[in-house]
């Protein structure tokens, strides 16, 4: 394990940072909702930020050990806990919300969360530079305009889908406004394609990675026939192998194919995440988990769930794999060429030299 490069004195400081770009006023209420693996040293840090601030802070603490690999991580059923997730202003969770019934439940109480789920030094290193908002929004713009999209590679991926079914999403950092979900350190934006619209082939190759739910790069190319909708047939070697492990013990019957579903799309455009911090860290989640999703010409592939946009899908079999040199076609407007942006409202220049 590399040793830990910010000073743990620094935390507080970039605990404050983050809640005033949440807009934390005086007054306001925050919950830390923590679980069995938590880092201390974070919860000690919101609270100074928070009491520095002005705010009301508590710590509800889940008496779970989050199982990292499947999405949809709910909180329990003790009595209380969702009435004061519900009454809170900011929700700082340490698990990721993705897909889980209670982040929408506490967000339509108007509540704002922000997922925490990196290392310290990815805090600091991730944390939402000046111009990465405004092309977040930019890129969910286009790409909420665009009526069929395509991906291609020069390994053989050529993917086309219709959209406009589902909201896009985006992720800059931070939330700021009432309702709002977010992750710290995040800088992409994802969407769904419309049910049963995706066709075409997916080719994962060497230098792409698993996020989910391995932390490592592909090694042996996994060739991915997708038709209306759903992975038909999936060819390779001992990486195409672990594809279909992981979704086969993920489905709830023989002819479940919800695990095999096209999931969430979309580019990642964080100027401080970089490809290749898998070969740096290897396989430490804390590490990977935002950087490897946000990485600036990134294409993040997904399979599974669809529930947290309004979908009906809400299996567990969920990938993620961010593709390298990558192309995206919006309505046949090509936005991104081999992995660089050609609309320059899409790049965002580093926050230093």
């Amino acid at each position: 394990m590399r040793p830990q490069a910010l000073n743990p004195a620094q935390l507080p400081l970039v605990f404050r940072k983050e809640f005033e770009l949440c807009q934390v006023k005086r007054g306001e209420t925050i919950a830390l909702l923590t679980n069995l693996n938590t880092r201390r040293d974070y919860v000690a840090a919101a609270m100074a930020a928070a009491s520095d601030l002005g705010a009301d802070i508590y710590e509800l603490g889940i008496s779970q050990v989050p199982d990292w690999a499947r999405v949809g991580r709910e909180v329990g059923r003790a009595k209380g806990v969702m009435e004061a997730l519900k009454a809170a202003d900011l929700i700082l969770s340490f698990q990721p919300p993705n897909f889980a019934k209670w982040q929408k439940e506490a967000r339509d109480a108007g509540a704002r969360v922000l997922s925490v789920i990196v290392a310290p030094d990815e805090l600091a290193k991730l944390q939402s530079p000046p111009g990465l908002k405004e092309a977040v929004l930019h890129a969910a713009e286009r790409w909420g305009n665009a009526r069929e999209i395509r991906l291609l590679s020069d390994a053989g991926t050529d993917l086309t889908w219709k959209r406009g079914e589902f909201k896009v999403k985006s992720q800059y950092g931070f939330a700021e406004t009432s309702g709002r979900v977010d992750q710290w350190g995040a800088g992409h934006i994802t969407n769904y394609p419309d049910e049963g619209s995706a066709n075409g082939t997916v080719v994962l190759q060497p230098g792409d990675f698993w996020i989910l739910p391995y932390i490592r790069l592909i090694e042996s190319e996994v060739r991915l026939e997708v038709r209306d909708g759903f992975i038909r047939k999936v060819e390779g070697g001992v990486d195409a192998k672990a594809f279909t492990s992981w979704l086969d013990r993920n489905k709830r019957g023989e002819d479940d194919l919800d695990p095999y579903a096209v999931s969430h799309l979309g580019f990642g455009m964080h100027p401080h995440a970089q490809w290749d911090q898998i070969l740096v860290y290897g396989n430490d989640l804390e590490q990977i988990a935002s950087s490897g999703r946000v990485f600036s010409g990134n294409f993040l592939f997904s399979t599974g769930p669809n529930n947290d946009m309004g979908g009906k899908r809400d299996t567990k079999g969920h990938i993620d794999t961010p593709m390298i040199d990558c192309t995206v076609l919006l309505d046949n407007e090509v936005v991104m060429e081999r992995g660089k942006f050609l609309d320059p409202k899409l790049i965002v220049q580093p926050a230093w030299g």
